[in-house]
């Protein structure tokens, strides 16, 4: 275990090479009162939950688990009915990564890990050069990933960590994310065909601050074949921008106070509101995980985007880097 943030800094961050883990995140809430904010596990190794990993060589899923590159089809290792959800059953959410020396930046630390993906790995092609790096200054927490490849490939990278913000549940908590539009799903939480759906007289329309639960409690086909939210949203410039990265989503939680701002430079944010945590994974304290205990919000490009030519490209090819920025606010509302 890596251990980032300085003595005394308002959060502090724990990251583990297996899977390029967020594996610990600890901030005040209202009263001062540090404690854990992320769904952890004891053990990272038997985790089948992707909890705070480096998910790829594609987050989100694949319909088929097949994609056609330049005239090629690639099939993938697929670890869904109909689908190859985040690289599939050989994803870096348990590769072993290689971790550099912990570095002082100006006013925090910040630790590089890095991982070779070979050629076919999970079905993909080309050689991956992946690096994640990890900065904590403040209450910020900074997550870089990029990737270089030796042959034409398709890569979506993200984390994925879990958030309870150190509350009593999701439903509870009050969210904004800046979009204007969604992409809905069928079945198999694939992207339907067609454009991204307008989010305006839906329970999509988060772009107000809305109680998570009152949404979750409407009738409507896309919370029916979801079970809740597991979606993506196309985001907007209505939010705020920070060093250049737009603002994805804002949760606050009531009770503590607590409040989590995401911001990235990709076009769309999965929120996962925890509907598939049946008890079967544990907190570290061995406590159940059940529906709704924790959620995500997972900054990336759009699903099944390699079947899909009217979405925005995830190729890459030799000499080009993929590059994702990532930015975790931590804060607290006083009121």
């Amino acid at each position: 275990m890596i251990d980032l943030g300085g003595p005394g800094g308002p959060v502090a961050v724990t990251v583990d090479p297996h899977g390029a883990r967020l594996a610990g995140l600890r901030a005040p809430d209202r009263d001062g009162v540090v404690d854990e904010v992320l769904l952890g596990c004891a053990d990272p190794r038997t985790d089948p939950a992707f909890r705070g990993a480096t998910v790829g060589r594609f987050a989100n899923r694949i319909a088929g688990g097949r994609f056609v590159l330049d005239g090629t089809e690639h099939v993938l290792t697929r670890n869904e009915p109909g689908a190859s959800l985040h690289g599939g059953s050989a994803g870096f959410d348990h590769a072993d990564f290689a971790a550099g020396p912990v570095e002082q930046v100006p006013g925090g630390r910040r630790v590089t890990l890095t991982h070779r993906s070979p050629d076919g790995d999970g079905g993909y092609p080309g050689t991956l050069d992946v690096a994640v790096v990890y900065t904590v200054t403040g209450s910020d927490v900074a997550i870089e990933l990029t990737a270089r490849t030796d042959a034409p490939t398709v890569v979506n990278l993200t984390n994925h960590a879990y958030f309870t913000l150190g509350g009593a549940g999701v439903a509870g908590c009050e969210i904004t994310v800046w979009a204007d539009r969604y992409l809905p799903v069928d079945d198999r939480l694939v992207p339907l065909p067609g454009p991204p759906a307008p989010v305006a007289g839906t329970p999509f329309d988060l772009r107000v601050p809305v109680r998570v639960g009152e949404r979750l409690g409407r009738d409507h086909p896309q919370l029916a074949v979801a079970g809740g939210f597991d979606h993506t949203f196309v985001l907007d410039d209505g939010g705020p921008v920070v060093d250049g990265l737009r603002g994805a989503a804002r949760v606050a939680e009531p009770f503590t106070g607590r409040t989590l701002t995401v911001f990235t430079d990709r076009p769309g944010v999965q929120f996962y509101s925890g509907t598939m945590l049946d008890g079967s994974i544990t907190f570290p304290d061995g406590r159940p995980a059940r529906r709704g205990d924790a959620f995500c919000l997972e900054p990336q490009d759009f699903p099944d985007a390699p079947n899909r030519p009217d979405y925005p490209s995830t190729v890459l090819r030799p000499g080009d880097t993929y590059r994702s920025r990532i930015l975790l606010r931590c804060g607290v509302d006083t009121a």
